[in-house]
């Protein structure tokens, strides 16, 4: 929670603060990249007294940790998120004029965050402004070539990795011919001479 007492409520008042915190949980995209709870993020804020309330504009930075979506490789990067609410006296309407009950109007206060007591809380507007930042398809490089489609192997320890490739034709024969012994080859390599022997006859 955040104290804008200090501000007060002259339009036109400014506060600046920068704040280290612990990131809480969940502040990511889950099983593929994410700021690890309880790791540092630095907070730049700037806090503006206007009519209606405090407009908060900041800046968020941390480190996230995940996963190559190619190659699986665990891969880190340096995350900056920016964002600006506007969080409203609960005894003014969006033109900043006095209200006798803080929720006439219920359909739009479900879209507006509120001071309670001058106190704001940031990580609701935080945590979706770190999800928005975040890749959706994390890779280590750009040009990761990812894993081979038949064995699995990481490409980018491999780069000449391949696998011959078989005619679908030829599989059964193929594998007929890798089950016969090396002796058994050569009978068969003299049988077929004897017969080719008696044809030329």
């Amino acid at each position: 929670m955040f104290d804008t007492h200090e501000l007060g409520r002259r339009p036109g008042a400014l506060q600046r603060l920068t704040r280290t915190v612990d990131t809480p949980g969940d502040f990511g995209i889950q099983g593929v990249i994410g700021v690890p709870e309880g790791a540092p993020m630095e907070l730049e804020l700037r806090l503006e007294s206007v009519m209606e309330g405090v407009l908060v504009t900041g800046t968020a930075r941390a480190s996230a940790e995940g996963e190559c979506v190619r190659c699986l490789e665990p891969l880190g990067l340096e995350l900056e998120a920016d964002f600006q609410e506007m969080f409203s006296y609960p005894d003014a309407d969006d033109r900043g004029r006095a209200i006798t009950e803080p929720g006439d109007d219920a359909e739009d206060d479900e879209d507006r965050l509120f001071l309670e007591d001058g106190l704001f809380d940031l990580e609701p507007l935080l945590r979706d402004a770190v999800v928005l930042a975040l890749p959706m398809q994390p890779v280590c490089q750009e040009d990761c070539p990812g894993l081979c489609s038949e064995c699995g192997a990481r490409l980018a320890d491999d780069p000449d990795h391949h696998h011959d490739a078989v005619d679908i034709r030829w599989a059964a024969l193929q594998g007929l011919a890798d089950s016969l012994e090396p002796g058994d080859k050569d009978e068969k390599s003299g049988a077929e001479a004897g017969v080719d022997e008696k044809q030329e006859k």
